[in-house]
């Protein structure tokens, strides 16, 4: 004799016993009356203290929210003191090449400027001031050039001591310097600020 079957279990209803209301599984759910706040359902963070807590890094843009200083290259004193041991260095050289040829030479005096406008750049940084300097500088460190080399000649037909000249007789060196200015020493003397602002150029 057969025995009989017994009717399968019912299905576990997975929201509670409420029966399925024409055939929707979700109908006997109730959702929460709205109260017109998005955010009811959040709690608050518990104060911290720090106002900025809640922030993200890189929130305003960024990977760090300060950008770090650049490197303090643009030291106008420094470069004008080394504008102006440079100008001191330059002027002996050119008077020293003066002295030894008897001559002047463009080259030279263009490398005088160059010389001052690179140092003063490359330490100070590439601000128009210490072009401007420079340039200055250059026509001074000609200037001086000049006189020593005009006082090593000097110096050298007299049978003198250079010293001698070139302090002793500094006001007679300056006026014979006047007599004999003509259009090539003006020359010289354009060409050292042509040579500054090269080498500023250049350090830049």
């Amino acid at each position: 004799m057969s025995q009989p079957v017994q009717p399968p279990n019912p299905p576990q209803q997975p929201y509670g016993g409420g029966q399925p209301t024409d055939g929707n599984p979700y109908a006997a759910q109730q959702p929460p009356a709205p109260t017109g706040n998005p955010f009811a359902g959040q709690q608050p963070p518990a104060p911290t203290g720090n106002p900025f807590a809640g922030q993200q890094p890189g929130q305003f843009g960024g990977g760090a929210p300060f950008a770090p200083a650049p490197a303090a290259r643009n030291n106008l004193v420094v470069g004008l003191l080394v504008a102006l041991g440079a100008a001191v260095v330059a002027a002996v050289l050119y008077g020293v090449i003066i002295g030894a040829i008897e001559r002047e030479v463009g080259y030279a005096a263009i490398g005088v400027g160059f010389l001052i406008g690179f140092a003063a750049s490359k330490v100070g940084g590439p601000l128009p001031a210490l072009g401007i300097a420079a340039a200055a500088l250059s026509l001074g460190a000609v200037f001086l050039g000049q006189l020593i080399g005009a006082s090593m000649i000097a110096s050298d037909a007299a049978g003198v001591g250079f010293s001698e000249v070139f302090v002793d007789h500094f006001g007679d060196l300056v006026t014979i310097w006047k007599e004999e200015f003509d259009f090539m020493s003006f020359v010289f003397f354009v060409l050292g600020p042509v040579g500054a602002f090269a080498g500023v150029k250049k350090a830049g």
